[in-house]
């Protein structure tokens, strides 16, 4: 163990956001705590390969990196990390990730994304840390069908356990944040896509499959919206947020409340039908795909839509990535990873 000034936790540092943000902050000059279980739920070897790429960073000497094994529902060892290193800021990213594996898989939900992140407060309650940031989810909105969704609108609907347990963490944030003051910030993910990216999400699955002239199913005949985000405009708000902690609320009303407490969406703020997105990809990968139509999948929506004016008013940034240019970067960099993974 290496001792260094001001060290952020990143909790799911080997995953496709935490990967991403680590390299941005050590790039920045910060020395990073990461911490990651590992998990089976997606190809272990890309979270290594992830891991081996941070390495790169520290051999060219910029800063200090750790990385411990751990899983956040393992309360003894994360109450340990949080003693041995007093962290200033926690970025908390590890979570059971996927609508529908929540379906076949409950309880690693409640264990990761309830226990788990209860360890985490705890620990944070405990060491007085400066700075909180939690991963939340579009998913929270459920089937609302006002649109855009708004970080003022009801989420009280979810229609999948995994969006039901990050409605939760909301919540469990905010108590905390409310009984302890401590400076708290969570956000909405929007389908995140680029370099890197996780291997059960559609850009991923899609760019296989067309490679490998194998059939891709798209769900509800192709009638699906989504407001796909690239990484870098994702890693840009969290890095944002990093340097400035939520304020209680200054305003007197209906939704105010006094705790340090914010929550905001980030999403690109436009979204792209389905069917379009994938001619992108053929367009890029210069292969037609051989397209299989199915019904809507148990606990999807319809349609996702960020608006991200509070965002962009609080950190003077919202993402702005087209799906031409974040697809031309994505395919290249799987073309030239999974060709070296041979």
């Amino acid at each position: 163990m290496i001792q260094f000034k001001n060290p952020i936790l990143v909790t799911g540092v080997a995953g496709f956001i935490g990967f991403s943000l680590t390299k941005k902050l050590l790039l920045d000059g910060h020395n990073i705590v990461g911490i990651d279980n590992l998990n089976s739920y997606y190809d272990k070897s890309l979270k290594l390969s992830r891991l081996a790429e941070l390495k790169k960073f520290i051999k060219k000497g910029l800063n200090s990196f750790e990385f411990y094994e751990i899983s956040i529902e393992d309360n003894k060892k994360i109450n340990d990390l949080f003693n041995t290193y007093r962290f200033s800021k926690v970025i908390h990213l590890a979570a059971q990730a996927g609508v529908r594996y929540s379906i076949s898989n409950p309880y690693a939900y409640f264990q990761s994304n309830l226990v788990g992140f209860g360890n985490i407060l705890e620990s944070i309650r405990k060491n007085k840390v400066s700075n909180f940031i939690f991963a939340s989810s579009s998913s929270v909105y459920g089937g609302n069908r006002k649109l855009p969704f708004m970080e003022l609108d009801n989420v009280d609907h979810p229609i999948s356990l995994y969006a039901a347990t990050k409605k939760s963490n909301e919540l469990m944030a905010h108590s905390y944040s409310h009984l302890y003051d401590i400076p708290t910030t969570g956000l909405r993910f929007f389908t995140v896509y680029g370099p890197w990216g996780r291997p059960d999400m559609a850009p991923m699955i899609f760019t296989k499959s067309i490679l490998e002239n194998k059939k891709i199913k798209i769900f509800n005949n192709g009638k699906l919206r989504r407001d796909f985000t690239f990484i870098d405009d994702i890693v840009e708000g969290i890095f944002r947020c990093s340097y400035k902690p939520a304020e209680s609320s200054k305003k007197k009303g209906k939704y105010s409340t006094t705790a340090p407490f914010k929550v905001f969406n980030i999403g690109c703020g436009k979204p792209t039908e389905l069917m379009d997105f994938i001619k992108v990809l053929e367009q890029k990968l210069e292969k037609v795909a051989e397209k299989e139509f199915l019904p809507m999948q148990q606990g999807d929506v319809l349609e996702t839509w960020a608006n991200t004016d509070a965002l962009e008013n609080w950190i003077n940034f919202s993402p702005k990535t087209s799906i031409e240019d974040g697809v031309d970067t994505f395919i290249e960099w799987y073309i030239d990873y999974y060709k070296s993974e041979k």
